[in-house]
């Protein structure tokens, strides 16, 4: 079929927290179309790729996408009309020597990443074949564990407590759909705990549980109680996992929990965080340590790496000079794959590719502010990244992900490998949700 890109058109539309974003259509030669829509974060690293708003407060509280959209419309797509769709590196190296800046600024990462996704969409739609099959070939089969958030905190629910994400991962299922179920049975489970305790069920930005704890370990506390409600083993059936965002409470070289008014050196937090493993059934720590300090990653890291998945994202970004960076000094063991921190499908590739060369497991991810796009789940399928890590379980933008897995778990049958706990054991041992 006629490949060749014909027509891009990018327009703005709205993300899960009525945010403006960039949603772009690639048409080809062959009149087929794909679509990209760009998520956004909340919590956000200082080393991501530039997502650009126009910052005027008269549209949208300055939040509107315009210059990127007419970036899209008036700078990128004259640069890729003509070119093969299916060469998807092509197209993204293109893009990124045309924007000719470390960090997307010129043109913003939220455009590129737009056509990025909408040219493989287009590629994929054009060879009869999923988004998964189209970039990962016939040994894309890997279905990835899900990591759900139960309890949202954090930039996530409005600072109302410090830990940003109180997940679950359950270990203990040998399939994907037994998995989504166990993990929605621990959220209905958590609910009625929440309603018990006369707390509020409301939801935060991803869909979890909103917070009103007078201290961080409450969620924790919490979330086991929910666990065991809905009937599983905590740790061996359904672990705890924690994405800490340390870097919104660092500054000076001190941490400070709000919640509780206290404040720790780097090794004093680190060892909060041994003393959290030890007490709780956790498997996963993400960004329990801030984003340049590296010398606590290192001290974490020495104490708890053979222990627990220790993953970078603001640590990270998805950049490949940072992956290295951490891997050269045995920081952590895991690293959060974002498309948007970097800007482009082929050095997200690339990035997985590098993180699993390196002995380190990937976790997809995605964003707070979420659209109905589902190019995260085939990608994570496409890589036999896993591990997807999408929000929780409820809202329609966390969903459509989750229930794209469904469909596309019936349709590889029997061809279908589900890693479970297997995923983990050269990091924290065998014998997990055994």
């Amino acid at each position: 079929m006629r490949t060749q890109i014909k027509r891009v058109r990018a327009r703005q539309v709205f993300d899960s927290r009525a945010n403006p974003t960039v949603e772009v259509d690639v048409e080809l030669e062959c009149g087929i179309i794909g679509r990209g829509t760009v998520p956004s974060g909340a919590s956000t690293g200082i080393f991501e790729a530039l997502e650009m708003r126009d910052g005027d407060p008269a549209h949208f509280q300055g939040k509107s996408v315009y210059k990127a959209v007419d970036h899209v419309n008036q700078v990128i797509a004259p640069c890729v009309m003509g070119m093969d769709a299916t060469q998807q590196s092509v197209v993204d190296r293109a893009m990124i020597a045309l924007d000719g800046t470390p960090d997307k600024s010129r043109l913003g990462a939220n455009a590129i990443v737009g056509v990025s996704m909408a040219a493989a969409w287009a590629a994929a739609n054009a060879s009869g074949v999923p988004l998964y099959r189209y970039l990962g070939g016939a040994n894309a089969k890997t279905l990835p564990v899900p990591m759900v958030q139960i309890i949202g905190g954090g930039m996530h629910a409005g600072m109302q407590i410090d830990v940003q994400d109180f997940l679950v991962i359950p270990v203990g299922a040998t399939t994907y759909s037994k998995a989504i179920e166990m993990v929605a049975n621990v959220y209905y489970s958590t609910r009625e705990v929440f309603r018990a305790k006369g707390k509020p069920v409301s939801v935060a930005d991803e869909g979890g549980f909103w917070p009103t704890f007078n201290s961080n370990v409450e969620g924790l506390e919490l979330l086991v109680q929910g666990i065991e409600k809905a009937g599983y083993v905590p740790g061996s059936e359904v672990a705890i996992a924690l994405d800490i965002a340390a870097s919104h409470f660092y500054s000076n070289g001190r941490y400070r929990f709000a919640v509780e008014n206290r404040e720790r050196s780097s090794s004093e937090f680190a060892d909060l965080m041994v003393e959290w493993v030890n007490k709780y059934p956790i498997i996963s720590l993400e960004d329990c340590m801030a984003e340049d300090d590296w010398d606590g990653w290192m001290q974490l890291s020495e104490k708890l790496r053979s222990r627990v998945q220790l993953i970078g994202d603001d640590l990270f970004t998805t950049n490949a000079e940072r992956i290295q960076r951490g891997i050269d000094l045995r920081i952590g063991n895991a690293v959060l794959i974002k498309m948007n921190q970097i800007g482009t499908i082929t050095e997200t590739l690339d990035a997985i590719e590098q993180t699993k060369n390196a002995g380190y497991l990937p976790v997809i991810s995605a964003r707070s502010g979420e659209t109905e796009d589902t190019t995260i789940v085939h990608l994570a399928i496409a890589t036999n990244a896993g591990q997807l890590k999408v929000g929780s379980i409820a809202r329609g933008e966390r969903t459509v992900k989750w229930n794209e897995l469904l469909r596309i778990e019936e349709a590889l049958g029997d061809e279908a490998v589900y890693p479970g706990a297997k995923l983990f054991e050269h990091v924290i041992g065998k014998g997990v949700g055994a």
